[in-house]
């Protein structure tokens, strides 16, 4: 099993962009539309990304599609 050093996330961008998603409200209310309305993680990360128009958290931490996937993952459980 590999390690998840960074508060339980495998890196800190993977950990900020979570925190960002999780903790901004606007944020926070259209991943969880994005999630309801695809019903798949990988559908909603695209969805997310085409909406939000980001490119990165205000700390500087890349809205990739992996680590978008990964922070929706956590809000869908």
């Amino acid at each position: 099993m590999a390690s998840k050093p960074y508060n339980g996330h495998e890196s800190w961008t993977a950990w900020n962009v979570a925190l960002w998603i999780g903790n901004d409200e606007p944020l926070y209310r259209l991943a969880m539309e994005c999630i309801q309305t695809t019903k798949s993680v990988h559908r909603a990360a695209n969805m997310f990304a085409a909406r939000s128009g980001l490119a990165r958290t205000p700390d500087g931490a890349k809205y990739s599609h992996h680590n978008v996937e990964l922070a929706l993952s956590g809000l869908k459980e």
